[in-house]
């Protein structure tokens, strides 16, 4: 594994991940405008037909330009994992809450869209560490809830969409 990527879990104490709530991430902003033609392609994948992910004329009138699908919020910011000649990525907030736990999954996942996200669009995201529960006894494992809210800005500094996040920090549970 490359040592400049910092997809690595920090580990620590529910006493150490609490004193990280509040804590901001640095605004990340994607490496490329919403494009058209990912639309296009994601939409193909799941045949959805909606006139505002094809039809180029209508979304433009309708939106501005074409809509960019709501599933692709995250998407559009998450880097590759290698570039040529660019940065290592940097780490979600998410992963560098110290706690004990080997694993995660996608407990809860709510989005709210204030605008249209629309092709050529560039979003940044800046992402808050909200809570940490207690230590919780689940049948996968004992673990954490870990909730953040990622707030996505468009080029003009307005909102676009606010997602909160919960993830469940674990050690799996031994088999039965």
């Amino acid at each position: 594994m490359d040592p400049d990527l910092s997809y690595q879990l920090a580990f620590g104490t529910y006493e150490d991940a609490l004193q990280m709530v509040g804590a901001v991430s640095e605004a990340r902003t994607a490496a490329t405008p919403v494009s058209g033609a990912r639309i296009q392609l994601f939409a193909a994948m799941i045949h959805d037909g909606n006139r505002s992910y094809w039809d180029t004329e209508f979304a433009r009138r309708q939106w501005g330009g074409l809509l960019a699908p709501p599933a692709l919020l995250m998407g559009w910011l998450i880097p590759p994992p290698w570039q040529p000649g660019g940065r290592p990525p940097s780490a979600s907030l998410i992963l560098r809450v110290p706690l004990p736990g080997t694993t995660f999954i996608n407990a809860a996942n709510d989005v709210e869209f204030l605008e249209p996200i629309v092709e050529g669009d560039t979003l940044t995201v800046v992402e808050e560490l909200v809570s940490v529960s207690p230590e919780k006894q689940t049948r996968l494992g004992v673990g954490h809830f870990i909730e953040t809210l990622e707030t996505y800005r468009r080029q003009d500094g307005a909102v676009v969409a606010r997602s909160r996040n919960t993830l469940f920090r674990f050690t799996p549970a031994a088999p039965a």
